[in-house]
C-alpha cells in the first residue's frame, strides 16, 4: 500500500466524518464517499441484524488489488477501502469507498468502479438475523443494487 491508499477489514464501527477528513488534498477538489450500511430488510423479509465473514487472507490482497487498479485507471489521487466484519446493527455502515480526485466526474467513477470490483470479487458474507429467528446466509458479493 501506498501513502494513495488505505485498505482494512475491520470490526470497529467505520467513522466516515474521520475518513472524510483524512482525504483532505489541495490538489483534490472532489471527494466521493459511497457508505453501504445495513439495511433492515431483504427481498420482502425484515432483518434485525448480519453478521460479515471474510476470509481475509484473501480479501484483503484482492481488496488492495482493487484500490491500486482504481489509482491506475482513473486520474484520482487517493482512495480509501474499508469493510466491516463482525456483527453489525441495522444503520450500520459495513462498507466505505471514498475516493479524491481533481474533478467530480473522475471521482463518481471511481467510485463506483471500486465499490463495483468489492461487490463483484471480495470473499464475503453475510449472515442476516431476521425478524422471525431465521438466520441465513448470503453471498454480499452479489446483487448490485442491493
Amino acid at each position: 500500500m501506498t501513502a494513495r491508499e488505505r485498505v482494512e477489514l475491520t470490526e470497529a464501527p467505520i467513522r466516515v466524518e474521520d475518513v472524510t477528513a483524512d482525504m483532505e488534498d489541495r490538489a483534490s477538489g472532489a471527494v466521493v464517499t459511497f457508505v453501504g450500511r445495513v439495511r433492515d430488510h431483504h427481498e420482502g423479509r425484515s432483518v434485525c441484524s448480519v453478521h460479515y465473514h471474510v476470509y481475509a487472507e484473501m480479501a484483503l490482497p484482492v481488496m488492495q488489488a482493487i484500490a491500486r487498479e482504481t489509482l491506475e485507471r482513473f486520474p484520482i489521487a487517493r482512495i480509501v477501502i474499508l469493510h466491516r466484519i463482525g456483527h453489525l446493527q441495522i444503520g450500520e455502515a459495513s462498507v466505505l469507498v471514498a475516493v479524491a480526485s481533481a474533478h467530480r466526474d473522475e471521482a463518481f467513477r471511481a467510485c463506483r468502479h471500486g465499490i463495483d470490483r468489492i461487490k463483484e470479487d471480495v470473499p464475503i458474507w453475510k449472515k442476516e438475523v431476521l425478524a422471525d429467528g431465521v438466520e441465513e446466509w448470503v453471498d454480499a458479493r452479489c446483487g448490485h443494487g442491493h
